[in-house]
């Protein structure tokens, strides 16, 4: 029997809607998609059927963009980072998704507190991408058996992660499904609402070529890619326990559960005091798959291969799995967690708020991103 046990806030946010829903569903293009690479290797090694891929981890890219043409059958509105709907004089948007298989490296590791910060940030860090601001957060909590210390940690880090985009967990749902899920497993899902004035939306459209292209790091895998990872780590006898070869300070699983960075500050107080004309969450599919989604039709980016620091962490999952370079590109971020498309004139302004910030290329004519 299923036990549902809703959690929910004291106080509720109401409001009614002016005009029916722009948008009522978002792709998410980036856990499962495709690319067709355009330019030389990033990390230099070629295509090898002796390799592992994505699809060998588990993941089919294919059967993931055939479902995404269905949907768009479906619902041709899909496509962005978050859905919208008219709100007065602003837009509400809305985003969801989860942590995927970096749960099980949690679970092997029997740590629990950062992928509620996972959770978090991959719904914010996608309706960001508009210029909305989060303003709640809901989560699912599913699990075989309910230890409550373990869903308290869980939701501890949702609470931090919510802290950090400065929004309100305003509830969720903990579901106790007896023989659906193995014992000391969970899932999660969460789901992020924020807003923004219609003028400030970040839609692409002013983007032109000449425009520059800046990038701001990630953590490292952030939440997409971990059944490739896992894969690695199972193939070459890796223990999640056992130090890094370029950190024995720091062990395998230490490095691949840091959480996923949260660009909520950062983001809209560089779109409030400089403006962006797009920004890009980079998750699956990588920033070929990505980038595209929020540049006009004939206009491509060209990014500098080698402009930005890799973590060392990908260059040891490519060379001890054999992975060939385009799943690598489709499959991980490569250290660039988040990119934002700028006029040429306020790249200094942002790099005096972001000085972090590192120039990946510029937006061309053409289509799609190549690596030059």
């Amino acid at each position: 029997m299923q036990q549902t046990v809703l959690r929910a806030s004291s106080s509720a946010v109401t409001g009614r809607p002016t005009a029916a829903p722009v948008v009522s569903r978002c792709a998410k293009r980036a856990r499962l998609s495709h690319f067709r690479p355009t330019a030389a290797a990033v990390l230099n090694r070629p295509d090898s059927e002796e390799g592992l891929t994505y699809k060998k981890a588990g993941v089919d890219i294919d059967a993931g963009d055939e479902l995404v043409k269905r949907i768009q059958k479906l619902n041709p509105s899909i496509g962005g980072f978050g859905g919208m709907v008219p709100f007065g004089d602003s837009y509400l948007v809305a985003g969801t998704d989860g942590v995927g298989t970096k749960l099980k490296l949690a679970f092997d590791m029997d740590k629990h507190d950062t992928v509620g910060i996972d959770l978090v940030a991959m719904s914010v860090n996608d309706i960001i991408t508009l210029g909305a601001k989060p303003l709640f957060f809901l989560d699912y909590y599913a699990t075989g058996f309910l230890d409550v210390d373990t869903a308290e940690n869980v939701i501890k880090g949702i609470v931090e992660g919510c802290k950090q985009s400065e929004c309100v967990l305003l509830g969720g749902e903990t579901a106790e499904m007896p023989g659906f899920y193995q014992k000391g497993e969970y899932d999660l899902a969460g789901f992020a609402v924020g807003a923004v004035k219609k003028e400030k939306l970040i839609d692409g459209k002013n983007i032109k070529a000449g425009d520059v292209v800046l990038g701001l790091a990630s953590s490292g895998v952030h939440s997409n890619g971990f059944s490739l990872v896992r894969k690695v780590l199972e193939v070459s006898n890796t223990s999640l326990h056992a130090p890094t070869p370029w950190d024995s300070s720091k062990t395998f699983g230490e490095v691949l559960l840091a959480p996923t960075i949260i660009y909520v500050r950062k983001v809209l107080e560089l779109h409030e005091k400089v403006g962006l004309k797009g920004v890009v969450h980079i998750t699956g599919g990588g920033m070929p798959e990505n980038i595209p989604r929020v540049i006009p039709d004939g206009l491509g980016v060209n990014i500098k291969d080698g402009s930005w620091p890799m973590p060392e962490l990908f260059k040891w999952v490519q060379a001890t799995g054999k992975v060939p370079t385009d799943d690598m590109r489709r499959t991980f971020n490569l250290g660039v967690g988040l990119v934002m498309v700028v006029d040429p004139a306020q790249v200094d302004a942002v790099r005096e708020i972001a000085p972090e910030a590192f120039l990946l290329g510029e937006v061309v004519a053409g289509d799609g991103v190549k690596f030059v």
